[in-house]
């Protein structure tokens, strides 16, 4: 009996090992049309959305949220679950200030590492929570790291939800600390109607993506640009 439950174990283990390492990950020239996955939105509106990755941060998102304050800009923070546990009342922070929440899932793994029915649940965890503080408001989701397999994306459909990545000449990168003036000098140069900038608010040491908000912010708003969340750039689409 013993060697039957093993031999099982082994069998499914085996299983999505395989599942995880021949998913294939969607392409955009096939799945934009389906207006399924957003990357950027085709608008004659000089509107921008800011989303924020990884928060909540106890330390870095209230500068965040001081920062678009001051400009008048309005953001999409895709917050991770397992965090905004730990930080409650910055979740309520960012609803208060009128921003809104994105699911990042529940303890960001990669979908190309963990495999379909880990993230199925993930995204479920992660959206029991964000229901506390935002009922009733459009469902967005960003898959960690932009992984996204078609049996996912069918998934967050399924519940309900859009999946909004980035635009891609918006790869700014902020993550890797590559300073604030080039992250700033970045999203000037290649500002255009529709994007979708991906900046990061958690995860790490942000004052340099705080500091360049501070930069393009008012560069980009003298250009006649505002600054929106997802769901009031995706009202624009022409």
């Amino acid at each position: 009996m013993k060697w039957v439950r093993f031999v099982i174990v082994i069998i499914c283990f085996y299983s999505n090992v395989q599942t995880i390492a021949t998913a294939e990950m969607i392409k955009r020239n096939k799945v934009e049309p389906t207006g399924q996955v957003v990357w950027d939105v085709a608008t004659q509106k000089k509107v921008i959305a800011l989303t924020f990755d990884d928060g909540p941060s106890p330390v870095f998102t209230p500068q965040v949220l001081r920062v678009l304050e001051k400009y008048g800009a309005n953001a999409t923070f895709f917050q991770i679950g397992s965090r905004m546990e730990r930080y409650p009342e910055v979740v309520q922070h960012v609803v208060e200030a009128g921003h809104e929440i994105g699911n990042h899932s529940m303890t960001h793994p990669y979908e190309n590492k963990v495999g379909f029915r880990q993230m199925r649940l993930e995204i479920i965890r992660a959206e029991q929570i964000i229901q506390k503080y935002q009922p009733n408001h459009a469902k967005l989701f960003r898959p960690p790291g932009g992984y996204l397999d078609n049996a996912l994306l069918q998934e967050a459909k399924k519940q309900g939800y859009k999946v909004v990545l980035w635009s891609y000449h918006q790869e700014l990168k902020d993550w890797s600390q590559p300073g604030a003036q080039v992250i700033a000098n970045h999203v000037i140069r290649h500002a255009r109607n529709g994007d979708i900038l991906l900046l990061h608010d958690g995860g790490g040491d942000r004052s340099q993506t705080i500091q360049a908000l501070k930069i393009f912010l008012p560069a980009l708003k003298q250009k006649g640009y505002q600054f929106v969340s997802v769901s009031e750039l995706l009202s624009n689409k022409e």
